[in-house]
This record gives C-alpha cells, structure tokens and sequence, in this order.
C-alpha cells in the first residue's frame, strides 16, 4: 500500500514539484518501505522520534530529514547534525538558534520561513508582515549556520477551496516579492512548502515545489 500511494502521488506531480512523506507516528519499518518504493524526504515534528529514526535508518543512502512541526529551541541540538530542511522556522528567536547549533555541528541548516496565513490563531509563523520586517532588519544575514530556503504556510482547516487558495496564493506572493527584493541572485531560495493530504492539488497550482503527506501514505497513525 505504502509504494502504491508514493508512486500514485508521484506520478501526478509536475516537473519541479517534490514529496515529503510525513512519517510521524509511523515505524522506521514503514519509512523502509517507502523508500525501497523511491520515496527519499520524509517529514518528522518531534525531536524525540526522529532521533531514534536517524539512527535506525543511518545507513540508508539519500535519506533526507525534514523538520516540519513547532521546534522548540531547545531541542534544536537533537537535530542539527544531519536535518536536512527545517520548515517551520516561524520566529527571529529560533532561526537564532538554529544558526548557533549549525556553527557547533559544522553545518549550514537549509530553513525556510513558516508564514501564518491561515484563519486559526494556534498555527505557528510569522506574518508576512512580520516576515518582511525581519528580512528588511537584515538580521538573518549574519546567520552564517542558516541558508534561508524559502517559505512555509499552511492553509486555514477549511472545506471551502476558495479560502484554501486564498491562503496559499497569499503565501505564493510574499515568496516571490521576498525572493525579488532579498534573494533574485541566491538559487538556494526557491522552496515554497504548502500542501498536505487534503489540499495539496490546490498547493501546486499555486506554486508549490514541497507538498507535505503523511496519512494518504502511512495510513492513520500507529504510535504517539
């Protein structure tokens, strides 16, 4: 079931457009399995879980982590060795923090901006106006352990499409008015991260190049 759904949701993907299979709650033994069908980005949100799944799955070549849930500053040293992509960098404070357990581990962190764009006042981000007035402060340029990437968002947990798409081309145009204002000459930023299991059609045709799937994939979760 696993390779069948990967490859189902692939092959309807446009050139340009990746998956990150959100293994959260899933066995590494279900990660094996996704990626003998292809499958190399996979989506964690807890420190704790995806530490003793690095280890497990250490030896599987290409493998690449994604953090895509809150990250709570202190548990950004679990993870800054071997992360591949931190989606929800949503505040100054942990971008800061980030940076300084990049410099210790001997890395550049890969994050993009988490933008809050949806109608529910508990999602984490930046506003894009908060978002633009800390790339206008300039104080992301001396974070030389970060490469800002691009940016998140997350639609409001609507039905209606039209709100749904409302939230993504918002976040769509923040991105490119960010990348033309900060980063027209830097090829890192070019991750627009938006689309889960029941939006993500919508996503791509609002410009998302990382749609983020877990149980469409997985199945319901298995431990907690």
């Amino acid at each position: 079931m696993i390779a069948e759904e990967i490859q189902r949701i692939t092959a309807q993907l446009p050139h340009g457009v990746r998956l990150v299979a959100v293994s959260k709650y899933h066995p590494a033994e279900a990660i094996r399995e996704a990626y003998a069908a292809g499958q190399r980005l996979f989506g964690e949100s807890h420190a704790q879980e995806i530490q003793p799944k690095h280890e497990a799955l250490s030896g599987l070549e290409g493998l690449e982590w994604h953090f895509i849930g809150h990250l709570q500053t202190n548990k950004v040293k679990y993870i800054a060795p071997y992360v591949g992509l931190v989606h929800s960098g949503d505040s100054p404070r942990l971008l800061a923090e980030i940076n300084k357990q990049a410099q210790k581990a001997g890395r550049t962190i890969p994050c993009l901006l988490q933008l809050h764009v949806a109608q529910e006042e508990t999602k984490f981000g930046f506003t894009p106006d908060e978002a633009m007035a800390y790339l206008d402060s300039g104080e992301w340029q001396s974070l030389t352990g970060v490469q800002l990437a691009g940016v998140m968002a997350m639609a409001t947990n609507t039905d209606d499409t039209e709100v749904i798409r409302n939230d993504f081309s918002r976040a769509r145009r923040f991105f490119e008015t960010a990348r033309n204002r900060y980063f027209a000459n830097d090829e890192a930023f070019k991750e627009l991260s938006m689309g889960m299991s029941d939006d993500w059609h919508i996503a791509i045709d609002e410009g998302s190049t990382l749609i983020r799937i877990g149980t469409q994939i997985f199945g319901q979760r298995q431990y907690t």
